[in-house]
């Protein structure tokens, strides 16, 4: 796992793909501290560094990234069991709002660089 608070390259996350699952590479992102970690086998795994490092639930959100559909609509992959929040009125794997949905696809797109 690797947490990355300034930038990623597109590269490296090639990399950790075709190391881990072949085309994804799964990452969960606090928008609160504009943060996210990557690489990881579970999202949970991912959520669970953030919290132990003072991330809040409500700010964490898992996704996926395709590095070879980078600069598509679908680079970003909005599905983790960590999204399932029916008290938070998310009542899927992916993010329901669609505020949020942009929140996530602007920190990507400020941290991952080509």
């Amino acid at each position: 796992m690797k947490t990355v608070e300034k930038n990623i390259s597109l590269a490296e996350i090639k990399a950790m793909a075709q190391a881990m699952f072949g085309d994804l590479v799964k990452v969960v992102v606090d928008l609160e501290k504009q943060i996210m970690v990557v690489n990881a086998e579970l999202h949970a795994d991912e959520e669970a560094l953030l919290l132990a490092n003072g991330s809040k639930q409500q700010n964490l959100w898992g996704i996926n990234l395709y590095p070879e559909l980078f600069n598509t609509p679908d680079f970003i992959e909005f599905d983790s069991m960590i999204n399932l929040r029916p008290s938070w009125n998310n009542k899927t794997r992916g993010v329901d709002d669609q505020k949020i949905q942009k929140q996530i696809i602007e920190l990507v797109n400020k941290l991952v660089t080509p």
